[in-house]
């Protein structure tokens, strides 16, 4: 397409060509034959309404002349929000974030455009057209970086969230540049910012990080408990359940403990997520959310005692995840890195539970269990067994295992795991086949 024609130009070009008058096109488009006259003389701007059923007339994509009405609409002549509004939201439900982009870098240096683009980008958001907010987000947190807005804040929480995936060294990034914000949020969300930010940092081992938002959470979701415990009517504005984000917070210092070896002091936070017999007339919500903490605590009690040296809770443990399907991939990980910390025969367990040695999602009473703290565990579950099957030279296994969690961990970025993998395979490298032996080379080519 010639960027120099104008979209007058090309439906005058396209009805002298197909020999058409105004009438007849009229009827092919479904455009008011005095809006296409009006349109053609220059008197009527186009609306995006009736461009896309010109476009559709013509016989082109959806899309075909928004570069061109970017220039004509934003670029030549002032931008009007009543004509860029709905020219963004007609791109984002067609996917096209690059027009989005454009046209948003126009306005950028107008304050004005801010709470405008805001309010877009938040109807997008609830709409989970997310990879459309972005572009609005980021728009907005530019223009108001100066600002200290609330409306900043959000924009950056939103940006986080959306952002998230399963690149590690991507999401370190995106949660150090959102934890300057995450104070500056109003209340409810602050809480859902603390929350995600724990998810995060836990899945990158970071737990100091997880040591200082997991206290934050704990002080700040129990001043919230507080003030709505005798309301007739709370406003939830936060993902979940006040008394998740307490009993969540306990959780997070437990699983800090739990990876500093301090399992004393972890079980001791157990104990504080299981008792929540300080709940008063607890509401039906609450009560999930209750038993699921309680269920929790039952299965990180045989964890913590597990791997402080008491091995005999094994066969509990097994018996405990044999009736709690959600908790057998967990558990599974558990018990493999106990294996090998402790030098315990676990092959009956391993043949047991082969199928939950493959990626999947993990999924609670209460919600899906973070993506990337999943990521990371399963990451960990491919290293220990591989560990475990090398260090009882059964070869094939180990290496197997080994590879595929180095092949995970460069998929996922994941600096720690690409280290222990090739820490374990250098330490065996002797015992290994050269069909392993060409893997390994053709993946460390890739880190």
């Amino acid at each position: 397409m010639n960027s120099n024609t104008t979209i007058r130009e090309h439906l005058e070009i396209y009805l002298k060509t197909n020999h058409m008058t105004l009438n007849q096109f009229s009827e092919l488009s479904g455009v008011n034959s005095g809006t296409l006259s009006g349109t053609l003389n220059g008197s009527r701007p186009i609306g995006m309404q009736q461009l896309d059923r010109i476009t559709e007339g013509m016989g082109l994509e959806e899309g075909y002349f928004y570069d061109l009405y970017i220039q004509e609409c934003f670029v030549h002549s002032s931008p009007d929000w009543r004509r860029l509004r709905p020219f963004l939201y007609r791109c984002a439900e067609l996917d096209k974030v690059k027009y989005m982009e454009e046209a948003v870098n126009l306005i950028m240096d107008n304050l004005s455009y801010a709470p405008l683009l805001f309010e877009l980008a938040e109807q997008l958001y609830h709409e989970g057209r997310l990879k459309a907010a972005r572009p609005l987000y980021r728009s907005v947190a530019e223009s108001e970086k100066m600002q200290h807005s609330e409306r900043l804040a959000l924009s950056q929480y939103r940006l986080f969230t959306i952002g998230l995936s399963k690149d590690q060294m991507s999401n370190l990034a995106l949660a150090t540049q959102f934890e300057f914000f995450v104070d500056r949020l109003d209340e409810p969300y602050q809480l859902d910012g603390l929350n995600d930010l724990i998810n995060v940092y836990a899945s990158l081992r970071r737990w100091d990080k997880v040591r200082i938002f997991a206290e934050q959470l704990k002080i700040k979701a129990m001043i919230q408990y507080e003030l709505n415990k005798n309301a007739k009517v709370v406003e939830h504005r936060s993902k979940k359940q006040v008394l998740f984000y307490v009993l969540y917070a306990d959780l997070a210092l437990g699983e800090a403990c739990f990876f500093y070896e301090e399992y004393r002091e972890g079980l001791q936070f157990v104990s504080s997520y299981a008792d929540a017999s300080w709940v008063t007339r607890p509401k039906e919500e609450e009560i999930v959310v209750i038993r699921q903490f309680e269920e929790w605590a039952e299965g990180n009690r045989y964890l913590y005692e597990l791997m402080s040296g008491r091995t005999e809770v094994i066969q509990d443990y097994l018996n405990y995840i044999s009736k709690k399907e959600k908790e057998i991939f967990p558990a599974l990980c558990a018990i493999v890195s106990a294996a090998n910390r402790f030098d315990i025969n676990i092959d009956l367990v391993l043949d047991q539970y082969e199928s939950y040695t493959t990626y999947q999602e993990q999924n609670s009473s209460i919600g899906k269990i973070s993506e990337q703290y999943t990521s990371d565990q399963y990451g960990a579950l491919l290293i220990n067994l591989g560990k475990y099957y090398l260090m009882r030279e059964r070869y094939i296994k180990g290496f197997g295992a080994i590879l595929n969690g180095l092949d995970f961990a460069i998929r996922i970025r994941n600096k720690d795991g690409i280290l222990d993998c090739i820490k374990e395979f250098e330490k065996f490298r002797s015992y290994a086949v050269e069909e392993f032996k060409l893997q390994y080379s053709q993946l460390i080519q890739e880190v």
